[in-house]
């Protein structure tokens, strides 16, 4: 078994490395999913001395497969957002600790103590399903936070506005995360010059608005809600770790998180940084599903680790990853 205190605590990047490798190896022995993929691809650990050597899971398998490396209980299936009919990801949890202790420490590794905050969720389109690993989180970092002034807000804008205003008044730091359409209706209705708000977006329009580009998306918000950036997260139902942007769009991971990309015509192999390609993610929260997942989306990984999103496939397969029938 992988201690979890040891994924938490990575220090540097050779810890990263010496821990990836090890989660890789009780992967290969544990999850028979993962496995099969890796002896398709002749991958076995006694091969593989580097992470770049890993193989990386298509993230299709999380809606076909159960994506298991334990035999415990499973304790939460997360799931994601689909148009009707079509079949959705499910992430089988059966450790919501680790998940707890993931965004917890993310989020302080970024900003501090969560109980510094007064929390504010405008996740409409999370909070009209179940299943969302992103109102858990935002859920529990309100428990978390214990002001009674945190919760969530559905449709109830005027409310909200009233809030912020209140709260800026007090000068009281507070988080704003809100799914990207949610805010424009926001700052379509309402003006505002934020001194003590933090506004983060979880991206999307969720097909209530058309989509239009991050830079404008971030130039109507920063003007609307009068602060000088836009912070952002970056997850996904599949992964149990967040990356955050303090502006501009450049993500940063937790140390146990870690993004590469891939050759966009060759899905087998790792690009160089400063290159557009498809995003590869290793989290090492995920030990008890997959830790190394071949994303959907496009982007590019600069020389310091930090990234950005340009965009996601358009093709519903990730060409040349498709080895198994899904």
């Amino acid at each position: 078994m992988i201690d979890p205190k040891a994924i938490f605590s990575i220090k540097s990047d050779a810890q990263f490395e010496a821990l990836a490798l090890e989660v890789f190896r009780f992967q290969f022995e544990n999850n028979s999913v993962y496995r099969s993929f890796c002896d398709l691809l002749y991958k076995h650990p006694s091969d593989v001395k580097t992470i770049e050597g890993i193989p990386f899971l298509p993230i299709q398998f999380f809606k076909s497969h159960d994506i298991l490396s334990s035999n415990d209980a499973i304790e939460k299936t997360f799931t994601s957002s689909g148009t009707t009919g079509s079949v959705t990801s499910k992430h089988l949890v059966t450790d919501l600790n680790q998940y707890k202790a993931s965004y917890t420490n993310g989020f302080q590794s970024f900003y501090g103590n969560v109980e510094d905050y007064v929390i504010l969720a405008l996740l409409p389109s999370y909070l009209e399903r179940d299943g969302s690993s992103l109102i858990y989180m935002v859920n529990d970092l309100i428990q978390q936070s214990n002001h009674p002034e945190s919760g969530f807000y559905l449709n109830n804008l005027d409310e909200l506005a009233q809030k912020l205003h209140q709260l800026e008044t007090k000068k009281q730091k507070t988080l704003l995360i809100g799914v990207s359409f949610a805010l424009l209706d926001l700052v379509e209705r309402f003006k505002f010059h934020l001194k003590h708000t933090t506004i983060m977006e979880t991206g999307g329009m969720k097909g209530r608005r058309k989509e239009i580009i991050r830079q404008e998306l971030h130039h109507i918000l920063k003007t609307g809600f009068g602060v000088d950036k836009i912070h952002s997260e970056y997850g996904m139902t599949e992964l149990l770790s967040q990356a955050y942007s303090k502006g501009d769009g450049i993500f940063e991971c937790p140390p146990w998180m870690k993004v590469l990309t891939r050759d966009t015509e060759d899905a087998l192999s790792l690009q160089k940084p400063n290159k557009t390609g498809g995003i590869n993610v290793i989290d090492l929260a995920n030990v008890n599903s997959c830790a190394f997942i071949a994303t959907q989306d496009l982007g590019k990984v600069y020389d310091n680790g930090e990234f950005e999103i340009i965009g996601r496939f358009d093709n519903s397969d990730i060409r040349g990853c498709n080895l198994m029938a899904l």
